[in-house]
């Protein structure tokens, strides 16, 4: 598997790299710091024999996806154990969510995860995973106490292979 993921601006990176070391500190569950995982949005999730079938498309997108605003407004669980933080799905999600979508959904021998697909995808940024029960409780009381809406910048794209999470390509949108 395969992900397409958008990255923020040092500011937001800061605050959502805040809130997963309060998970990590207050569960004891170390998985997003174990495994590397940054601050990031998945935008697409592809199962692909290799990455090489996925790199000119993602070239493709290159100087065509613009930076943009989106306000992360709340928390939330995937259950069983995945919690995040969540942005307003707007205009420039949707677009850039389909956009995407239409530049990897013709390869031949892939699939788009059906959970990663315009109007069918839960615009999110994991803070912890893999969480227990009782870790999930911790979380969310957490970031009860400390959780509040802001206003980030999505200003880079980023291929990536998983576990552990790293970047194969990756640039500064507009550019």
């Amino acid at each position: 598997m395969y992900l397409i993921s958008a990255y923020f601006d040092e500011k937001t990176n800061m605050i959502l790299q805040r809130y997963m070391d309060q998970i990590t500190e207050k569960t004891g569950n170390g998985f997003m710091k174990e495994h590397k995982v940054p601050p990031h949005m998945t935008i697409s999730s592809i199962e692909a024999r290799n990455i090489e079938v996925l790199i000119p498309a993602f070239k493709n997108l290159e100087g065509k996806l613009l930076p943009g605003e989106i306000q992360f407004v709340s928390i939330g669980q995937l259950l069983p154990y995945v919690f995040y933080v969540t942005p307003v799905l707007n205009e420039y999600l949707l677009n850039l969510s389909k956009q995407v979508f239409d530049c990897f959904s013709d390869i031949p021998e892939t699939s788009i995860s059906r959970y990663y697909q315009p109007l069918s995808w839960q615009p999110h940024v994991t803070l912890g995973k893999t969480l227990t029960k009782e870790q999930m409780r911790t979380a969310f009381s957490a970031m009860q106490e400390s959780f509040a809406p802001f206003t980030a910048m999505v200003t880079e794209i980023g291929l990536a292979k998983v576990h552990p999470h790293e970047d194969v390509e990756r640039y500064e949108l507009g550019k």
